[in-house]
């Protein structure tokens, strides 16, 4: 099981990070016109971690990447007894 300070520490990395883009307008660059994604990939001494940021226009297209990661987790989560 995760740390509670281990995953405050991942949460706010992440969030430093994305402040960080945020703030940096080449970030958003030739952007596709309707769908667009942010993905990152960082690790510490315990694991890795990843964040993925999208928007689109079209909301159908954030569920169908949610409903994706969802089946994704659900196959793979750690199994406990």
């Amino acid at each position: 099981m995760i740390e509670t300070q281990d995953a405050k520490k991942v949460v706010e990395v992440i969030g430093n990070n994305l402040i960080g883009v945020s703030h940096d307008s080449n970030s958003f660059a030739k952007l596709p016109d309707s769908f667009w994604g942010y993905f990152a990939r960082g690790h510490d001494k315990k694991g890795t971690f990843g964040v993925i940021v999208t928007y689109s226009e079209d909301g159908k297209d954030v569920d169908e990447l949610i409903s994706m990661y969802e089946k994704w987790a659900e196959k793979n989560k750690t199994k406990t007894e």
